[in-house]
């Protein structure tokens, strides 16, 4: 399917019926992640990848949206904190890979932005950012592949990490339910093109 028309076509799938999803189509939604932009290239994005009725029924006591234990997959999408500690060594490799080559850069400038020693709040923020990126790659390769997804961000990250056994270090940023769509949900209102443009200057 052409991008422009995976695009125009994705809806949130709220309704799903029974069927599984191969091994391989995990691999391949997994990998379309993988082939995410990131900060820096940290690519922080982990998933945890719930596909047993007893997985997915723990998943659905943390949210009020229960309709997800009827999708095939949820991936409990995360970000890694730790990878903030490895911005350093990751800037270098770029450096060394010649991606700043040719490129007008002035890093020392210190009126050109402003770089806040990150707490932890700051970081959950930015790397969320990069993991969302690569949940979105999920979203529309599933498009791609015939299957329908849906973002679930109101959940208890808490009983999550517990249920799971994730240590402080893995953010839960989104639970995604993934399975075939029993829905044809119509296009969502949209506002005009003029409303997304604040000013051209």
């Amino acid at each position: 399917m052409e991008l422009s028309d995976v695009i125009a076509v994705r809806r949130s799938i709220r309704k799903f019926r029974p069927g599984k999803i191969s091994t391989e189509t995990v691999k391949q939604l997994i990998d379309a992640a993988r082939l995410a932009p990131s900060g820096s290239n940290l690519q922080p994005a982990r998933f945890i990848v719930a596909q047993s009725q007893e997985a997915k029924e723990t998943l659905a006591k943390c949210t009020p949206y229960k309709f997800i234990v009827r999708a095939a997959v949820i991936f409990v999408c995360c970000a890694d904190l730790t990878t903030i500690t490895t911005r350093e060594k990751q800037v270098n490799e770029l450096r060394k890979e010649g991606v700043f080559d040719g490129v007008e850069m002035d890093m020392n400038d210190p009126t050109a932005s402003a770089v806040p020693v990150m707490d932890t709040n700051m970081t959950k923020a930015y790397l969320s950012m990069s993991t969302a990126i690569a949940i979105e790659h999920i979203v529309l390769k599933a498009v791609d592949l015939g299957l329908g997804s849906c973002w679930i961000g109101r959940f208890d990250r808490d009983k999550v990490k517990e249920h799971l056994a994730l240590d402080d270090t893995i953010y839960p940023v989104i639970l995604l339910p993934v399975g075939y769509p029993d829905q044809s949900p119509k296009a969502r209102p949209r506002f005009a093109l003029e409303k997304y443009i604040l000013k051209t200057i």
